[in-house]
């Protein structure tokens, strides 16, 4: 009977230590994720002073030669700028420009929690498991990195410490997808918040997988649903959008609350042509397209790979022209009878801003440093306003600044 009160009373003390056991690693895993969230606000929001993740840029958007990321060439009595890849500088490159990257480096990896949709109750506890596995990942592999990284170069970091890291973020990443599509749709894109880069900003370890739900903090009137001009107006701005705010940054599935700024007359409104350009090159060998601009005031450019995306209101100068600067990219078909995805990385793309336009035709050259594919390639430019969208027009039926050739790659 004594034994038997005894494992009684055993049983019950080692389940009230499993018990508070429990309740401790809530309580610390609770402040894990609140310092966390702090954090991943603070890195999202712009600021010219805090430090931003230094990520490598997509492939095809670094300057050939291994140059920076913006050059100038001498054109026509001025200087030409070209912002390759939008601003996104290389890793080494950003890190220089803070200063030749003091601190101990870590990884940075894409911000998880909030671009997941509502989690339903069901499924919160399994994706709480897999966000917080993401975490310890990262800190497995800044252990690494801190301990071996220094001494082993970049192909061990890229082989031995990011590559592993992608994959294990890749099946977790899955794994919440799949919690939440038994229950609610799938969300969808998760895959692509597995890559991660170093970061010279050791404060948070490159942790980004936190952060608070800001939607619906765009502010503005409720507009969703409300008759504009005698049409039934599903919205005007982003209070009822169950998105993401944008943040200037180049991420999808996001609500974008910046105004649209000032349009100009019809008249005043850019255009843009391919005035010239090879009809065939062969592989890897330099060519030249000849841009020519018209109503287009080439001197504003936000770096889209530092946050400018998206973020300014369109602007025109004194003579009602446009503020901006114009794209190009090529890329290589894979058929002529379907469209391309649009998700591709081209093989060439650079952003072009030199400070003159007026509303006289206008040339620049562009120097493309080659094509590595053999096949047909379509090279296309389009005017940009500041923050790189394709600027206003007064009238619906105008037709947009673009202009599309095609080249064959021998």
């Amino acid at each position: 009977m004594r034994r038997s009160t005894r494992a009684r009373r055993s049983s019950g003390n080692a389940r009230s230590k499993r018990l508070l056991a429990v309740v401790g690693t809530l309580a610390v895993f609770g402040g894990i994720v609140a310092v966390t969230q702090i954090s991943s606000a603070q890195d999202r929001r712009p600021s010219r002073t805090a430090p931003v993740s230094c990520t490598a840029p997509s492939p095809g958007a670094t300057a050939p030669g291994g140059q920076g990321s913006t050059t100038r060439t001498w054109q026509n009595g001025r200087w030409v700028r070209n912002h390759w890849g939008d601003g996104q500088m290389s890793v080494a490159e950003c890190q220089q420009s803070r200063g030749g990257g003091a601190g101990t480096p870590a990884v940075a990896c894409p911000d998880v929690r909030s671009r997941l949709p509502q989690v339903p109750d069901r499924a919160r506890n399994e994706v709480d498991r897999n966000l917080a596995l993401l975490d310890t990942q990262i800190a497995e592999a800044n252990r690494r990195l801190a301990a071996e990284g220094d001494r082993n170069g970049q192909d061990f970091i890229e082989n031995a410490v990011l590559r592993p890291l992608a994959d294990k973020r890749t099946a977790t990443l899955n794994r919440i997808a799949t919690a939440i599509g038994r229950v609610a749709q799938r969300p969808q894109g998760l895959d692509q918040l597995a890559q991660c880069a170093l970061s010279d900003n050791a404060q948070n370890g490159g942790n980004n997988n936190g952060g608070s739900n800001n939607g619906g903090q765009n502010g503005g009137n409720n507009n969703g649903g409300n008759n504009g001009n005698g049409l039934d107006v599903l919205a005007k701005d982003c209070s009822d959008s169950r998105l993401q705010p944008h943040d200037g940054f180049q991420a999808g599935n996001r609500c974008v609350s910046t105004a649209f700024g000032e349009v100009g007359a019809a008249a005043n409104n850019p255009s843009l042509l391919i005035t010239r350009f090879p009809d065939q090159v062969r592989r890897n060998q330099p060519f030249t397209l000849r841009v020519t601009t018209r109503n287009l005031v080439r001197d504003r450019f936000l770096a889209a790979g530092q946050g400018g995306y998206y973020l300014e209101s369109a602007l025109l100068n004194d003579q009602g022209l446009v503020r901006g600067h114009f794209h190009t990219a090529c890329r290589m078909l894979n058929s002529l009878r379907q469209p391309p995805n649009p998700q591709d990385v081209p093989a060439f793309f650079v952003a072009t801003e030199d400070g003159r336009g007026s509303g006289q035709p206008d040339d620049v050259l562009i120097q493309v440093p080659g094509l590595p594919e053999s096949g047909v390639a379509q090279c296309a430019v389009w005017a940009g306003d500041g923050s790189h969208r394709i600027p206003m027009m007064e009238r619906a039926n105008q037709t947009p600044a673009i202009d599309v050739v095609r080249i064959r790659v021998n």
